[in-house]
């Protein structure tokens, strides 16, 4: 009953999303992910298995259909980040973007730059 902004899963065992997914909350994590879906509150998952086989999609499918969101830590490429800890601190700052906790850890897109283009050359005329 105690009121939460949700809950951060980080990492999350296939074990653990297994446990939320069909309402086993036999220890703390899985009962607390429980109350925070059944009170419509964001679970976020960051799921740490690699590769995957049908039964973890089930239980990653079943978790979704609940409200639960799965959150892989996939590196964010397109930041040209430099080091792997400034990968860590954008995927963190993206799952406190995405739980609703305001920060300053996201490298954010600006939008297109504006590029310039050198001057075009007319044709070459022969003759």
């Amino acid at each position: 009953s105690f009121k939460t902004d949700g809950m951060i899963i980080a990492p999350c065992s296939v074990k653990t999303m297994s446990a939320i997914a069909y309402g086993i909350t036999d220890d703390l994590i899985a009962r607390a992910a429980d109350v925070c879906l059944k009170e419509g509150r964001p679970v976020v998952a960051i799921f740490r298995e690699a590769p995957l086989h049908v039964g973890h999609l089930r239980a990653l499918t079943q978790f979704a259909e609940l409200g639960g969101i799965v959150f892989p830590p996939v590196p964010p490429f397109y930041a040209h980040l430099q080091t792997v800890d400034d990968a860590v601190t954008q995927i963190i700052g993206r799952v406190l973007d995405r739980i609703g906790i305001e920060n300053d850890l996201v490298k954010r897109w600006e939008g297109l730059q504006a590029q310039k283009r050198p001057a075009r050359r007319a044709p070459r005329q022969d003759g």
